[in-house]
């Protein structure tokens, strides 16, 4: 696939707060997607001694979440380790990644948060933005908010507010486990964005899309 929008990649949080704060603007929270026939997951892993960002990505039929294709990227590590500013350290892989599919995704689900951010511009938001692709933040922690006791259940979610503002879901993919973290990326709303990562946990807390896109990345 074809990336269409990138911007230059700051080595500081003094550079990277701008960018967040003037591409947040573009991030729609609405559903404006069509037939999912593809989902993707991406996950990055790092190579420490050799400074090395390994970035995957899994591309999934939807709904029997059958691997069709998979694509790996590596590049140096510029940017460190500083929550809130996760994607600068791991876009630009997956944008490498990304390009080396022949099949585009209908929909990304990502590793980390979308708008459940303290600027509202998480990894999700930023990938979707610049691949214009519907995508989700599917987190295994929280980042930023407050919510009500969740249920033991599978399915059961809870709004995830900060600050008046409901920026994402609390849901139990697996009963009596650890919930998610759902937020809005890009062009799919709340409501739909935890229908489609319910679809795509059939047995395990983290979606099929996730568990094959770390097991590519960690490889």
């Amino acid at each position: 696939m074809q990336i269409n929008q990138r911007h230059a990649w700051p080595l500081t949080t003094e550079e990277a707060i701008p960018i967040q704060l003037q591409l947040r603007q573009s991030v729609i929270a609405e559903d404006q997607l069509g037939p999912v026939r593809y989902v993707a997951g991406v996950d990055v892993g790092y190579d420490l001694a050799e400074n090395i960002t390994r970035a995957a990505v899994a591309v999934l039929s939807f709904p029997d979440l059958q691997l069709v294709e998979h694509a790996i990227a590596r590049r140096p590590t510029t940017f460190p380790y500083i929550p809130g500013f996760l994607s600068f350290r791991e876009v630009p892989a997956v944008l490498d990644a990304l390009e080396k599919l022949s099949v585009t995704p209908d929909l990304l689900l990502c590793d980390g948060q979308g708008i459940a951010h303290p600027r509202r511009f998480g990894i999700a938001c930023h990938l979707g933005v610049l691949t214009n692709l519907p995508a989700i933040g599917v987190a295994k922690s929280l980042l930023v908010g407050k919510h009500d006791q969740l249920p033991l259940r599978r399915g059961s979610w809870q709004p995830l507010r900060d600050r008046d503002e409901t920026i994402g879901a609390v849901l139990r993919t697996r009963s009596g486990v650890k919930p998610v973290y759902i937020s809005t990326g890009h062009r799919v709303s709340l409501t739909t964005a935890i229908d489609y990562v319910m679809n795509c946990t059939p047995k395990y807390r983290l979606p099929e899309t996730t568990r094959w896109a770390d097991k590519l990345a960690s490889g």
